[in-house]
């Protein structure tokens, strides 16, 4: 039988106090961190709120310049548009008025060459028709037909 002698374990009244007051530690830590937690979760939640109302706020910020932009544009081309306008009322005033058919076809023929890739243009007859490829078209498959 083993005998067990106070000395191997050298239990004295301040191991005794020391392990109470630890234990008492852990107790208030625990107690205390049971009403802390609430009041960090309330104050952590205030910052999130805060974060999104100024991140809102500076999106909003953003559309209103956007806005700001976007009607200087639409100003600006406004204004384009009148000097256009003024452009082309001074050339008919300078024309005296009339307009002939071929000053009608030179405009014409001068915007075509604003267009890129294009394969295809119509040509305007005296009867105011394109001339149309359809029977162009139309000859190849009867060609590739009889061929066959």
């Amino acid at each position: 039988m083993t005998n067990y002698n106070s000395n191997e374990f050298n239990i004295t009244p301040a191991v005794i106090r020391n392990v109470l007051w630890g234990i008492g530690a852990v107790i208030v830590v625990t107690i205390s961190m049971a009403f802390i937690r609430p009041w960090y979760n309330v104050w952590s939640q205030e910052m999130e709120g805060k974060a999104e109302f100024a991140k809102a706020e500076q999106n909003r910020k953003i559309k209103i310049e956007e806005a700001r932009a976007n009607l200087e544009a639409e100003k600006l081309n406004a204004q384009a548009e009148i000097e256009r306008a003024k452009g082309a009322a001074e050339a008919i005033r300078i024309e005296n008025g009339s307009i002939t058919p071929t000053y009608i076809q030179y405009l014409w023929v001068r915007q075509q060459s604003d267009l890129s890739n294009k394969t295809v243009i119509y040509v305007p007859t005296e009867t105011n028709l394109p001339i149309l490829e359809s029977t162009r078209m139309n000859n190849l498959f009867q060609n590739r037909d009889s061929n066959q």
